[in-house]
């Protein structure tokens, strides 16, 4: 009988045991999901923020007259696209 209550608690002991490493492994967990979130956050902004200096550039580019033909067209197709949004706003306005 001795043995087996002996048995009994080493098992409890060590599910005790697991019980508090899970608990460990939760709060790890969480904290790495927050710190997975907050990474995502920088990377959107990181990437906002390459597009608007990608556009400045394209802007100076064009201010300075040193855009080849490629970029150039580039550069009319994107301003026409604005253009296209800005008069799709004008027209939802004026309804």
């Amino acid at each position: 009988m001795s043995v087996l209550v002996e048995n009994i608690k080493r098992i409890n002991g060590k599910l005790q045991q697991l019980l508090k490493q899970f608990q460990l492994l939760q709060k790890e967990n969480e904290q790495l999901k927050v710190i997975i979130q907050d990474l995502k956050t920088i990377q959107e902004n990181d990437l906002l923020r390459i597009s608007q200096l990608e556009q400045q550039v394209g802007i100076l580019k064009s201010a300075a007259g040193k855009m080849n033909e490629t970029d150039r067209k580039m550069y009319e197709k994107q301003i026409n696209q604005y253009i296209r949004e800005i008069d799709k706003c004008i027209g939802l306005l004026s309804e």
